[in-house]
């Protein structure tokens, strides 16, 4: 502010009974400042062009309400489990991601073409000069910038203008609920609420459900009617193979509903010898390998990606999304990049009825990324 005021600065009394045109001047004088040009954007008040320009400010800030609106309801209600390319109901899921993206992408646009249409059109396009000084602010300052600030929401001409400010308010209000229903869409289930059996945080579709089962490690092969199951020699020394869990009796549709599931995928990986024999072994863990051949969740402790690079030479595990790498041959432990915990390791055999690879048993540990109630 400046610190060459004027001599006849106005009393607290007399500073109370001015007007906010008074104010204003005031506030300019104090501070230096000269207004070279101050236009009114429509000095004709009520044309067509002034309440045509008016429509279509509100038209963007209600496209914005109306696209937020769309987005909220389609980010909780639209169908997002996922769908098979063969299955009815796969198109609805596929647009999914499109549908939110664009819902919530037309929100955020109406928002802003709508703002700069307004300043463009209905605020005036001020020139003025100041000059600059140190110092703290007086009352006199802080009255007069007040006046400024009233003064220059009036001259916007929004205060006159119900239809911009309802329709900003109706864009923006469903905005910022759409904005608000993507960290709160995470809570709507409980992940704990079936914690003790396959569909809860603490177990995956490899849990034995009943005394003496059978979960055998079947293959993809991009036919849901085959089934192909994994016999030993069926992968040479550093190959790697993706495995869902299934059980005898399992349905196409039990297996396609596997396939959605992202807790299901395990890699598993053939060891050349000379590599198997420097293993080194998680403490519990010694007899979860059968021979050469070890399985391990494809879910990255980090984020949840899919791991589903294996690099043979270097017995690495990699993770694509954001570079982390296991070493296969420590138990799968992280050697570089964010992760910071080993892959959960699923415990195998070989069944000596059949001959094909089972599992003995589910993860003994959460799969995937860390959370509150994790305990390893």
């Amino acid at each position: 502010m400046s610190t060459d005021k004027p001599e006849d600065l106005p009393s607290e009394e007399e500073l109370g009974q001015m007007s906010r045109d008074e104010l204003v001047k005031l506030g300019s004088k104090l501070d230096g400042v000269e207004l070279v040009e101050y236009p009114d954007p429509w000095p004709v008040k009520g044309t067509r062009a002034e309440k045509r320009a008016e429509r279509q400010v509100a038209f963007w800030f209600a496209l914005s309400g109306i696209a937020g609106l769309a987005f909220v309801v389609a980010f909780i209600w639209w169908p997002a489990r996922y769908v098979a390319p063969d299955q009815d109901g796969y198109l609805m899921y596929s647009l999914y991601t499109p549908v939110i993206g664009v819902t919530l992408g037309v929100a955020i646009l109406g928002i802003g073409i709508g703002v700069l249409n307004y300043t463009r059109k209905f605020v005036p396009h001020e020139i003025a000069v100041q000059q600059r000084h140190d110092g703290g602010s007086s009352e006199i300052d802080k009255a007069t910038i007040l006046a400024n600030l009233a003064d220059a929401g009036n001259r916007s001409t929004i205060a006159r203008r119900p239809m911009i400010k309802r329709s900003l308010a109706f864009g923006g209000g469903v905005l910022g609920l759409a904005l608000t229903a993507v960290p709160l869409g995470g809570l709507l289930r409980n992940p704990h609420a079936q914690s003790d059996n396959k569909d809860g945080l603490l177990h995956t579709p490899w849990q034995h459900t009943k005394k003496d089962e059978k979960v055998f490690l079947r293959r993809v092969t991009g036919d849901n009617d085959e089934l192909s199951l994994v016999r030993p020699e069926d992968l040479d020394g550093g190959a790697m193979e993706t495995v869902f869990p299934y059980r005898e009796g399992d349905t196409h549709e039990d297996w396609v509903k596997m396939l959605k599931r992202g807790d299901s995928p395990v890699m598993l990986i053939r060891l050349r010898p000379h590599d198997a024999a420097r293993v080194i072994k998680h403490e519990g863990q010694e007899d979860f390998n059968y021979g050469d051949y070890y399985a391990y969740t494809k879910i990255c402790s980090h984020v949840g990606c899919p791991t589903s690079l294996f690099e043979s030479r270097s017995n690495r595990i990699l993770c694509p999304c954001h570079q982390s790498q296991f070493d296969a041959l420590q138990y799968a432990k992280p050697v570089f990049g964010p992760a910071t915990r080993k892959l959960a390791q699923l415990p195998i055999a070989v069944d000596e009825e059949t001959g094909y690879f089972i599992s003995t048993g589910d993860f003994i540990e959460p799969i995937g990324p860390a959370y509150w109630e994790r305990k390893s």
